[in-house]
């Protein structure tokens, strides 16, 4: 696809954005921002779907009022005439393939929800990922502006694919920051209790990870004979004789009893 100077240069900013360390509220709402400019677009709104509530969350928006925006949460949501049908095509797709101008004109939806923040022309993009809906991207022209091309359909499939990844990234890197700070409170908790030292509890932050002895001393910069040595000291300290063994006794065992 050829780019004028000015989608080339979004488009960078894009992956940009794509490949920086964002949480995935971050993540959606940048990457949301620069896909209405590409789009020549005014209005942006993203969601998750939640399939345990069987409802959207995790709202990030531009230019549309909160107001709405929670009228939509509360009640339009749930008697939305388009949405259900772009969520199940697994490509961008415009409002106008899955239903006709002049029927979504008469809709209660375009009429009080859409049309007061001034939207009127839609494009919808629905992240998925082992066939679960973990985001979206629905980009809005207000009145006076054309609807949206295969053109702008084939660039928002582009940008829909690696943002995916993105997500996917961004929630994986939030899940191993949950389990560090888990791990950091714990090691700390028995630390205290027990007495470790800095480089104890550092290597019993290590052994929670999984890591082996040679990790470890790349992961600390010390040697392996050091490391050895540490956890000699632990092994007899909590009374075990494994990696496995201490790992359990930091994680469940009753700090009283060791």
């Amino acid at each position: 696809m050829n780019l004028t100077h000015r989608e080339s240069s979004i488009v960078f900013q894009l992956m940009h954005e794509m490949s920086s360390d964002h949480d995935e509220q971050t993540l959606r709402a940048h990457v949301g921002e620069s896909l209405a400019d590409l789009l020549d677009a005014e209005y942006m709104a993203s969601y998750i779907w939640d399939e345990a509530s069987q409802r959207f969350t995790g709202r990030v928006s531009l230019n549309m009022s909160d107001d709405n925006l929670t009228c939509y949460e509360d009640y339009f949501q749930f008697c939305d005439p388009i949405t259900p049908a772009l969520q199940n095509r697994r490509c961008a797709t415009c409002v106008s393939e899955v239903i006709s101008r002049d029927r979504f004109e008469r809709t209660e939806f375009f009429n009080d929800f859409l049309k007061p923040d001034g939207l009127h022309y839609g494009i919808n993009f629905y992240n998925y990922a082992g066939g679960r809906n973990i985001g979206d991207m629905r980009i809005w022209r207000g009145h006076g502006k054309a609807d949206f091309t295969r053109r702008d359909v084939e660039l928002l499939d582009h940008v829909g694919l690696s943002l995916t990844g993105a997500l996917l990234a961004a929630r994986r890197a939030q899940k191993t920051g949950d389990i560090d700070i888990d791990i950091c409170g714990r090691v700390e908790h028995v630390g205290d209790q027990v007495g470790l030292t800095r480089r104890q509890r550092e290597i019993c932050s290590e052994i929670l990870r999984g890591r082996s002895d040679q990790e470890i001393t790349q992961d600390l910069s010390i040697s392996l004979p050091t490391v050895r040595s540490h956890l000699r000291a632990l092994f007899d300290k909590f009374n075990v004789s494994s990696h496995t063994q201490l790992s359990h006794s930091l994680s469940y065992g009753s700090v009283s009893n060791l």
